[in-house]
Formats: C-alpha cells, sequence, structure tokens
C-alpha cells in the first residue's frame, strides 16, 4: 500500500475479514487509520468460510473473489520459495515449479519479508502477526517455520534467493514448453496419449485452468490420471480441485466441480 502511494498509484486497500478470529475488526480499523494517513482510500469485507478440510484453500479463494482480478497482493519473494516447496511437496508439474508469476497482481515479489517489516517500522506502523501463520496444520507454516530454516542450516546460507532464481529459470523453460503446448488440442485423446509428457501436461494444465478459472496448477499424479484416460487405460479421473474428466469417443471432457 505505502510503495504503491509513493510510486503515484490510486490505491485502495482492502481488508478481508475471514470469519475465523475474534478482534479481526480492530486491525481493520488501524488498516484504514494508516490508508488515510498515507493518502489511499479504504474498504472493508467479511467473508465466511465454513471450518473444514483444504481450509487454507478454500479461505484464500473466497479472499480472492472479494479482492477482484485487479489487486495487488503482497506476496514477497520468501512466499515465493514457500511456494516453490509447497508445490514440489504436492508433486506438482512444470508450471507448478515456476510457482508465482511476477506481474501486477504481484508487485513486490522481489522484496524480502524483511524488507516490508522495516517499511512499517519507518513508517511508524506495528506490524500484524497473524496467529493462522503459527498453526502447524497448516503446510505453509510448517515450511517457513522449519523447513527453509533446516536447508539454510544445511547449505550454510539464505536459501530463499536460490529457490527463487530456480523458480524463475523454470518459469523460462515453461514458457518454451507453453508455446509447444499451445499448438496441441486437449481435448483430442489420441493426441495427448501421444504428444511427449511435458508439454502434454501443459497443454492439460491451460485447458482446465481456462475451463475452471482455478490458476493454481493440477498435481502431478492429476495429469498422469488424466492421460491414462487419454490412453484408454481408465474411463475418468478426479484432477486437483475436485474435477473430473471423462473420455467419450476419443475426445476429452472436462465436467466442473460438483456443489
Amino acid at each position: 500500500m505505502a510503495l504503491g502511494v509513493a510510486a503515484g498509484c490510486q490505491v485502495s486497500a482492502v481488508h478481508v475479514d475471514h470469519g475465523q478470529r475474534e478482534g479481526a475488526e480492530h486491525e481493520a480499523a488501524r488498516v484504514e487509520a494508516y490508508a488515510h494517513a498515507i493518502g489511499a482510500s479504504f474498504e472493508a469485507a467479511t467473508i465466511v468460510v465454513a471450518e473444514g478440510s483444504n481450509l487454507e484453500a478454500r479461505m484464500r479463494a473466497a479472499r480472492y473473489e472479494v479482492l477482484g482480478v485487479d489487486a495487488a497482493t503482497g506476496h514477497t519473494s520468501d512466499d515465493q520459495a514457500e511456494t516453490l516447496l509447497i508445490n514440489l511437496l504436492r508433486g506438482t508439474g512444470l508450471v507448478g515449479l515456476g510457482a508465482m508469476v511476477p506481474g501486477h497482481r504481484r508487485p513486490i515479489l522481489s522484496l524480502r519479508r524483511h524488507d516490508t517489516e522495516t517499511i512499517c517500522a519507518l513508517l511508524g506502523w506495528t506490524a500484524f502477526e497473524d496467529p493462522s501463520n503459527t498453526d502447524s496444520a497448516f503446510l505453509r507454516n510448517r515450511i517457513r517455520a522449519e523447513v527453509l530454516p533446516l536447508l539454510d542450516a544445511v547449505a550454510d546460507r539464505d536459501v530463499v534467493p536460490l529457490l527463487v532464481r530456480t523458480a524463475e529459470h523454470l518459469r523460462g523453460v515453461s514458457a518454451v514448453v507453453e508455446h509447444l503446448a499451445s499448438q496441441v488440442d486437449p481435448t483430442d485423446a489420441k493426441l495427448i496419449a501421444a504428444t511427449p509428457a511435458p508439454i502434454a501436461a501443459i497443454a492439460i494444465q491451460q485447458w482446465v485452468r481456462a475451463e475452471t478459472g482455478d490458476e493454481h496448477p493440477i498435481d502431478a499424479a492429476s495429469i498422469e490420471r488424466v492421460r491414462d484416460v487419454a490412453a484408454g487405460n481408465a474411463v475418468a479421473a478426479q484432477v486437483t480441485g475436485g474435477h473430473r474428466i471423462s473420455r467419450s469417443q476419443q475426445r476429452l471432457e472436462l465436467e466442473p466441480k460438483r456443489r
């Protein structure tokens, strides 16, 4: 928010209360005060996310629905390194290993988390400590608190820049493969079965993303299940996100997630 105002942008800060803890309204008031202090506008929203499995992902999806497609987030290089490791542990393919794509939606992806804390300190702002960020039930939190510090110790260096650079290299490779994949019809079962696995995987990813609007990649296991359907080894397959892909008359069909 502060950097956006400093850059001359018209900034509106949005506070989203996920309804998961008490006191969120006080945080919203502080964000509003900070926003107005530097000339940004402010709006607040409350969402209701039911308890249950995959809570973190469902909260994220609900939050992004409120924020809209033009919202800029505060993801940093530290978040990028965490995302790469999360995707790796989930068995993702090439797209997922590229982690988050830099751009207008993630304008400070090249900064470190401590940089954002320094900016807050210089402005006299007190940074929030979200209790959910220390909840070991969430994979990202364990990677942040346990895995990355261990990797730093093993490598005897800060590994975040290494992981960020790896993601950048893989996005470059992915761009080449995506170009080749864009020339493949992902609904042609025989073609998908005959296409080299890396290209077929990207073609399937592009198709699922376009049809579902989900920007998060489906995992490698889902890709393999879809290729089994394409090859005639299975009738249908579930993919990440709860969607179902089936085969009929040599064509692959994507069925939306059942509510």
